[in-house]
Order: C-alpha cells, then structure tokens, then sequence
C-alpha cells in the first residue's frame, strides 16, 4: 500500500512549527486525518485540527496535554514521538510539497481500494449492467471530487473577468450576455440565462413546464441569432421518444391530437413540416438523457461525461422532485436540499445554467393568489439555491375553468439576483403544445 512515513512527520513538523499557517492549509486543502497512514500520526493530526478550530496557534505542550486527557498520548509513543515529529524538518518552506505528497498516495490508496473492491463486485456481479457501472463512477467521484479544491482567487483575476463583461455591456447594449430563453420580455429582464446559474422554473401540475422548458432549449440549441449552445435535457418522466415527438410537432407547428388520430397524410403540408422539423432538429446539438430513478450524484455525472466529449452551453432537469435521494433514510427536506444544491454546484462546475423545472404546492391554488416562493414545494433550500426563479401561472383574471391550454399563461419573475423582478405575459398555442412572445 503506498505511502510515505517520512512525508506525513515532516507535515506534522511543520505544522508543530508554527502552528498555525500550515495547519490552515491543510484545512483549505480539506485533508483529512484519513490521508495520513500511521495511525499516530492521523491521532496527532486530528487532534491539531481540534485545538487549532478553538484556539490558535497549537503549542506542543498544549498538544501533549490534549492527548494525555484523552489517554492518547502513550498510544502514539509518549512524549517522545511528539518531539521526534516536531524535530524532523528545522522550517516550513516545504509544506506545500509535503501536503500535496500525503493527500497523493492516501488518493492512491482510497483508488486501489476502490479498484480491488470493483474487482471483487465484477466476480460477483449480478443485476443491471447500467446501474452497476453508474454506482462504480459514482464510488471513484466520491474518491476523486475533492481532489482540486477551490481557494481564494486574487481580485485582479476577479476584476478582470467582470470587465470582460462589462465591457460587452457598454458596447453591445440592450444584447443578452447569455443563453436566450427564445422569449423578448424575458430575455429583456435577465440578458439570457448566465453561465453557473441555476434557473427554478415552478409550477403546478399540467400547466406546461415541460412544454416551455423544450422551448427554451429549442431557442438555446437553434437561434435564430448567435451561436448555438449544446443542451442536455435529463428527462425523469417522459421517455426521449414522447419528448422528441413533442418538439417535432413544436417545431413543425403540427396538432399532435391530429398526428396521433391518423389525420396527417404522406405527402401533405403538415407531414413537409415534420419532416423539414426532423431534418433541422437532427441536426440540432440537443442530448436527451431519459433515465429514471437518477440521484443527484449520477446525473452530475453523466453530464460532466458528456460535457468531456461535447460543448455544452445549457442544461435542463426535468423535474427535481423526482430525483432519487442519495440516503432514502434521511428527512425529504434534506433530500431535496441535497439534490438542490447538487444541481447549483453543478451549474458551477461545468460553468452553464441548469435549468431545474420544479413543483408548487397547492397554496396558491388554496388561496386564489398567483403564487410566489414559499410555494416552492418541500424546501426552501430550492429559493435559497436558485440565482432565478421563474414561475408560469394563470392570469390572476382568468376564470376558474382556465388550464394551461388557454391563450396565455403569466410568467412571474419571482427571483432574480443580478437583476429585476416582476411579471411577464406569454401566449400558448394550444394545439402545438407552443409557448410563444405574447401577442395581444
């Protein structure tokens, strides 16, 4: 097994040294007592990050005393050891290298064991091939997720950036600086979707989320100005057959009620559209991942597989409550808490808005109001996450038969970090199932 007896006491060393830069490291570093193989000195290192989160810097005697009440001290040596480990390296220049040393091979150990584990499970496998190989990627993801950690960035990296923006700002104004949702008002609010945000669009059952959510990948993936963004479209309800079927008559603007009852003929104008439909969509850089039953943990990474081998500039999750908790055990508020926050970080990482459609609960229903964030269903970690949050409703004035298949539909702005909020209008082609600009 590999390792490095010699690494772990110099690292030791230097944070006995000066007690509290490199232990501070060491924490931004997110290394744990884990990563040190003997087991004295993961009992020291723990034992330093303690005294060191109540009262720093950490003193050797203070550190001594520490093990000798918990009856640890003669278990790692005694005295002896300590000033051994603390003796071993007369400065700390060399932290860096020695931190970066002991997380490397206990990363090597954690992925042999992995590997031989693997191994075994091969032998013995039994069941579905998919969700044998997903649970391997996801047993290597948890070994390897923290291996590149985020540190502070100095602000002239950080200004430089937002210039970058502001500069596109000043001279392309009034254009979107992201991924166009396809809708003028909303586009006008937000300047298109951002990189690394996270877009809630939340509604009640059958008032379109999946309809508009096609719409706006349709408008990422082709439009009609600019250049076309990659979308993966994780589907946990529909199959990618029904969604494919439901863009095409989309785009096509054909009545699927008709398609499916056999009125549409070889030959026609509608059966034109659909072709002309199929040829621009097939070559639309669009990806339909329609698993069910996905955790948070094997969507993000399926997407960041994909994201290796395709550009993508937009995703779409479809819906967040039927994602599948990682522990079944635990409360629903912190599964959907988790999977929340699965999902910004995942905006973050492969740096696109995510789309997450998501449900509302029956209060506004209850109440006859439009609906507004607390109505987001089973956790407010879902408004806390979210850098928007969109909301499509009824109109306020409509009467009580109104369903998502009259005219037109409000879509409420109801959260917006970097910008406005407030309500817009859209229309709703009924028979082609179409979002569209509202048209009076």
């Amino acid at each position: 097994m590999p390792h490095s007896v010699e690494a772990e006491e110099y690292l030791l060393s230097c944070c006995l040294l000066d007690g509290s830069d490199s232990i501070a490291k060491c924490l931004e570093k997110k290394l744990p007592a884990a990563a040190f193989y003997v087991e004295a000195n993961r009992v020291i290192y723990q034992k330093l990050i303690e005294l060191y989160q109540k009262a720093p810097p950490v003193a050797i005697e203070v550190l001594a005393e520490e093990l000798k009440t918990t009856g640890e001290l003669e278990e790692i040596g005694g005295m002896a050891y300590l000033l051994q480990v603390s003796s071993r390296i007369p400065t700390t220049a060399q932290t860096d290298y020695f931190l970066e040393k002991v997380r490397e091979l206990h990363l090597l150990r954690q992925l042999i064991k992995v590997g031989t584990t693997t191994v075994e499970q091969c032998y013995e496998f039994q069941g579905g091939l998919e969700e044998f190989v997903d649970k391997i990627e996801q047993d290597i993801f948890t070994v390897t997720q923290d291996r590149v950690t985020d540190g502070a960035r100095s602000m002239k990296s950080t200004a430089k950036e937002a210039w970058v923006v502001i500069d596109k700002m000043m001279h392309h104004k009034g254009e979107i600086t992201g991924v166009s949702s396809g809708f003028k008002e909303l586009d006008a609010m937000t300047y298109g979707f951002q990189r690394a945000e996270m877009i809630v669009l939340a509604a009640r059952p059958s008032m379109g989320k999946t309809s508009l959510a096609l719409n706006m990948a349709e408008s990422a993936a082709m439009p009609r100005r600019g250049d076309p963004a990659g979308v993966l479209l994780f589907s946990l309800e529909m199959s990618a057959a029904q969604l494919g079927m439901r863009m095409l008559c989309s785009r096509g603007r054909v009545n699927m009620k008709k398609l499916r009852e056999g009125f549409v003929r070889p030959g026609g104008q509608e059966y034109t559209d659909l072709v002309t439909a199929a040829d621009e969509l097939s070559k639309a850089p669009i990806f339909i991942d329609d698993s069910s039953h996905l955790t948070i943990m094997e969507l993000r990474a399926k997407a960041r597989r994909l994201a290796a081998r395709e550009t993508l500039g937009f995703i779409v999750v479809d819906y967040l409550q039927l994602l599948s908790p990682t522990d079944p055990k635990t409360p629903r508020e912190q599964q959907v808490a988790e999977i929340s926050r699965g999902l910004k970080a995942l905006a973050k990482e492969l740096d696109v808005p995510v789309l997450v459609l998501s449900q509302l609960n029956r209060a506004a229903e209850k109440e006859n109001r439009a609906p507004k964030l607390s109505d987001l269903r089973e956790s407010g970690s879902i408004e806390q996450d979210a850098d928007v949050v969109l909301m499509l409703a009824r109109p306020r004035d409509a009467d009580e038969k109104f369903q998502v298949a009259a005219d037109s539909a409000e879509l409420i702005v109801a959260k917006q970090r970097n910008g406005p909020v407030g309500d817009l209008k859209l229309t709703f082609l009924r028979d082609i199932t179409r979002f569209e600009n509202h048209t009076p």
